[in-house]
Formats: C-alpha cells, structure tokens, sequence
C-alpha cells in the first residue's frame, strides 16, 4: 500500500489516491453514463477478484481485449494490475490471422470482448477461455489487497511492424506510472480538466498520451468509442473539453467535415497530436481559431510521452516536436538517429527480448534535427533515408512540400533502386477527385521549391497509399508496384 502522501507506485495505487482524494468526482463519461473514481477503483477491485477467484488468472497471466472503447477495457487494466496481471488490447482494425498471430505469441488466459466483436472472438482458435464484457458487471467481491509491484509487467502492446515482425512491448507498472506523472505535468492536466478520448485504447496513444495520465491527475475523460468527425465536433461543442488528442488523419477529418467552421472550440486549451510530423495546414487551420496543436513524439516502447511541444511555444514553431520531457533523455546519434532514455520506456519485448542498448537506450530508427535551444523537429525515418547521388535526402520534405498542392490528397516519397544513382527518388501520389492536375503540373509545383536533387524521377498514380493498421505508409509495397 502507498504509504499517505506519497506517490503511487503502482496502477491500483493511483486509482485508490484519487477515489481517496475526490470520491465523488466522475472520472468516466461515457454515453450516459458516469463513473465517479470512487466507483471506478470499486469496480477495478470486484474485477480483480472475479479474474482471480473464477476466472484463474494469476500473476503473469495475460487476458486479452477485443472490441471499442469502453470503460470496461480501463476497469480490467486496473484490476489486471492489482492481481499482478497484463492486458493485452488487440488492434480492431487488424485481420483475424493477424490477431491470431498476437494471441500464438502471448497465450493469454482469456479473451474478453465486447459485444461488436462477438463473433470475431468466437471465429480466434486456441485454448484462451472467452467473456463478453457483461459478464464484469456481475463481480461483487472487492479485492483490498495489491498484489502487484512497481517492476510487474501489466500491458503488452504490439508495434506496428513497419521494419521488422511486430513485437509486444512490455510496460510494468512503473513505466505506466512514470508516463503518467511525465504527461500530465507536461500538458499541465489539473481535476478541473475534462479530457476527449477519441483514438484507440489498444493503442499506446490514445490510452497513455492522455486518458491514464487525466485518470491519475483526478480529471474527467469524455471517453467515445470511436472516432467520429460529426461525434466528435458534438462533443467539443456539447461536453466542453478543455484538451483532447488526435492525430494528423483526425485533425484533416475535423477540419473537412461540414460542422467545423460553426463549431465551439473555446473550450479547448489545446490540441495535443499524437505524430512526429504534421502538416502545417492542419495546425494552422486550428492555429487560425486560437486553438494551439502541441505535438507529442514517440514509440509504442517509450511509453510514448517522450518529446513534447506545448501550448506556449506550438503556435510559433510549426513542425517542430519540441524538446524532452521531464525525466527523458534523448541524444542525436550518428546520422542524427533519436535515442531515448526514461522511466516510462519499456527495457523488453514479450518475452525476454532487449529493447534497449547495454546504456539503457532506445533507438528509435526516426532521424532528427536539433535547434541551438535543444528543440528537435523529426525530418524521416532512418530506414525511409533516400541517399541518391551521395545526397541525403528525406521523403518528408519531399512530401510536405507536395503535400501544399491543392490537388494532392495524400503522398509518399520513397527510394527506388537505380545503377547510376544509387537510389533514384520516387514519390507516389493520391489526387483529389477530380482535381485533373497532371505531373508536370505537380513537377513544376516541387521544382520551384526544392533543390534539383530531390526532384522525383518516377512518379507513381494511385487510389491509396498501402498502410499499415496504424495508418503507416508501407514504402516498399510502392517501391514492389514501381519495379513489378
């Protein structure tokens, strides 16, 4: 137990302070209903017996978590934590093998849905028992003891795979812990915030960016189950935020939507976004509002709240992610690859994989440049680095650049193998409809902005670009289509 007026070292720790400090405060506001903190840590503690005693999960089990947002999902992380326990949150917006592929790897106990994804869960193979979330409503028992440590593991969550197999980071308690205190001081979250959860809670974004660490500061979360342009607008103008977080796809959705320009936003003390890099026209069409967009950089494995922008400094240094939060590290190695270093960065992947150096750093394969204040703006990945003639060459300058043109809906610059040049840049192009620009309109576009150098030699015509699940460029499914 947390000794009075200490800080707390574990996820039932933080919970319990808050239900001590403001009972009756809601912590949760979801449809119609509200869960005050004092009923959010009882639930948490009916839960974790219910897991213990009926459902056999024991310290280091897993129990997976299919389905929406819900506060069901922030209720079984908290008592999976109080029994020593990890949660799995799959990604929805995966295929059934690939989810597969996730429970194969981490054998939980149990998989828990809600009742959307009934059916999928039922179609998973494997010996993992099945729950539907109801069935946590039916717990009775609180638990008073917690049997967890600060070093346990209690959430295991999958990256994105863009270079390698995806691999499940491991965040114990304290990492958890160490993010919250980290995020919620940068963002300044006070009780007297109400906080819009829109991303996705089987993401390290939109669980660890702002919904824990609001939950930890004694705020309110307006939590949503999905995004929803028209649902999100309502709530801004309806429920009052006074923060939320978003990423660039959901700030252009905002922005487009037909409600925007009558829509409240005085509410909103800022906008945090969840990306390295964002296009300037989205901060500046909230910018334009008085809205500032504060960028946060990170990795699933670095809890994520790493670098950050605030609201002071977000409106006059567009671009730019801002300088190391308090109590990271981060350094510039050669070629200006970001390592980072901090107690909210995950040391393995499931199992006993390293994900650090023997110096305790992360690299993070992302490549950056580094004001004379210390503030960093995030140029490309290492990996996506196009070296054509002897030349460095980023694709993200290419695609913001591109990216300015009325026409271009969306882009991506990539390297393609060449035997005079080494790489010859590429850039494949998705246009709006209708828009009948043509390439030498787009090529006249990028040549009176960028060095020749960086000009594009292969242009590629396409309805989408390839992405990942989290919404990331597959580059070398472009460079197969280029070559094929």
């Amino acid at each position: 137990m947390a000794v009075a007026g200490s800080d707390p070292s574990t996820l039932a720790q933080v919970l319990q302070q808050q239900a001590r400090l403001r009972g009756d405060a809601v912590a949760l506001h979801f449809g119609d209903e509200r869960i005050t903190y004092a009923a959010l840590d009882t639930r948490a503690r009916r839960v974790a017996t219910l897991l213990s005693r009926q459902w056999g999960v024991q310290a280091g089990d897993r129990v997976a978590w299919l389905g929406l947002n819900d506060p069901a999902l922030l209720v079984l992380l908290f008592a999976l934590a109080r029994v020593g326990a990890m949660l799995l949150p799959l990604n929805i917006r995966l295929a059934p093998a690939e989810w597969q592929q996730q429970l194969d790897a981490c054998t939980p106990r149990c998989l828990v849905h809600d009742a959307a994804f009934a059916e999928a869960a039922r179609a998973l193979g494997g010996a993992h028992a099945l729950h539907a979330t109801a069935e946590l409503d039916a717990a009775v028992d609180p638990m008073d003891e917690d049997r967890a440590a600060a070093s346990v593991p209690a959430l295991l969550v999958f990256t994105s795979g863009t270079t390698s197999r995806p691999k499940a980071a491991v965040h114990t308690q304290a990492n958890l812990v160490a993010n919250m205190r980290i995020a919620a001081q940068v963002q300044a979250i006070t009780p007297r915030d109400r906080v819009l959860t829109v991303l996705p809670l089987f993401h390290v974004g939109g669980l660890c960016i702002q919904t824990l660490p609001a939950l930890s500061a004694g705020a309110t979360v307006l939590l949503q189950p999905r995004f929803m342009p028209d649902a999100t607008l309502q709530a801004i103008a309806g429920e009052r935020p006074t923060l939320t977080l978003q990423v660039p796809a959901t700030l252009k959705a905002l922005i487009e939507h037909p409600a925007w320009a009558n829509t409240d936003l005085s509410s909103l003390r800022a906008v945090w976004a969840g990306s390295s890099l964002l296009p300037a026209s989205l901060l500046h069409a909230f910018h334009a509002r008085g809205v500032p967009v504060c960028n946060v950089y990170g990795a699933t494995e670095t809890g994520p709240f790493s670098i950050a922008l605030g609201p002071q400094e977000a409106m006059q240094r567009v671009g730019s992610c801002g300088w190391p939060a308090p109590g990271v590290e981060m350094q510039l190695a050669e070629g200006g690859e970001v390592w980072v270093r901090g107690p909210n960065v995950v040391a393995r992947y499931w199992p006993d994989e390293p994900a650090l150096d023997a110096q305790g750093w992360f690299h993070t394969g992302d490549l950056a440049t580094r004001d004379a204040d210390g503030a960093c703006t995030i140029v490309g990945r290492a990996k996506d680095l196009i070296i054509s003639g002897g030349e460095n060459i980023h694709p993200a300058e290419i695609e913001a650049v591109l990216g300015e043109h009325p026409a271009v809906l969306e882009c991506a610059a990539f390297g393609l193998p060449d035997a005079h040049w080494g790489e010859a840049v590429a850039v494949a192009v998705v246009l709006r409809p209708a828009s009948g620009a043509s390439d030498d309109e787009l090529r006249a576009h990028l040549a009176a902005r960028l060095a020749r150098f960086k000009l594009p030699r292969h242009w590629l015509r396409v309805e989408q670009l390839p992405k990942t699940a989290l919404g990331k460029v597959q580059r070398h499914e472009l460079v197969k289509r280029l070559r094929g």
